[in-house]
């Protein structure tokens, strides 16, 4: 029952989507603009830096809540269990930013959810590995979904192996869990971007550029 609550708890803070309301109070209709989409890389494409900043700090920090949220919930009740159920809130956060159910399910691809996720779960090394790699991909390729896909694969291994360390301190059958909450975010994240990896494959992807600021 825990676990069914700390998903609901993320799905509510996913479904604040930042790139759609910034645009509705500069009355641009994201979904209407560029990609279509709601998140981070569509809201720097068409409404510039800041429109983009806002968007990812938004869409990282709500998983950010989120977990705070559970940690707050479960913190002394479930010690021995609360990464797996931060997990499952990070998770939650992710399907709420990707299927908002007010916006006909149609919101973002869940990277700066995952973002928060990696940010509010891990430790510091973890978090700069993924940044220094989302960062060298981006600035070398100017490919942001390429960074993004290499970001969640290298997530997904950090968390094994930092959960084999010991790192979370919590039983290995809860260790399981998290190891396929992992694992779901990374398909969830290629399954949203698998236009772009078309495009990649056939080298016709969008590279970064930064619309007009609003």
């Amino acid at each position: 029952m825990e676990r069914i609550i700390c998903v609901i708890i993320g799905y509510v803070f996913g479904l604040l989507q930042t790139g759609y309301l910034y645009g509705k109070m500069h009355n641009v209709d994201i979904r209407k603009q560029g990609s279509g989409n709601a998140g981070t890389t569509n809201a720097l494409r068409t409404m510039g830096w800041k429109a983009g900043l806002i968007t990812l700090l938004g869409d990282c920090f709500k998983c950010v809540f989120a977990v705070v949220v559970v940690h707050l919930i479960y913190g002394k009740t479930h010690a021995d269990m609360i990464p797996m159920l931060a997990m499952y809130a990070g998770m939650g956060a992710v399907l709420g930013h990707n299927y908002p159910f007010y916006l006909k399910f149609k919101g973002g691809k869940g990277i700066a959810a995952t973002a928060g996720l990696l940010l509010s779960t891990t430790n510091v090394w973890m978090v700069l590995i993924c940044l220094f790699a989302f960062l060298a991909i981006v600035g070398v390729t100017r490919y942001v979904s390429l960074g993004s896909l290499v970001v969640v694969i290298i997530y997904l291994v950090e968390v094994v192996v930092y959960g084999q360390m010991g790192g979370f301190g919590i039983a290995q059958n809860y260790l399981y869990e998290m190891y396929a909450i992992a694992a779901f975010l990374m398909l969830s994240a290629f399954f949203k971007h698998r236009a772009n990896i078309k495009r990649l494959l056939s080298g016709t992807e969008n590279k970064l550029s930064v619309g007009k600021s609003k």
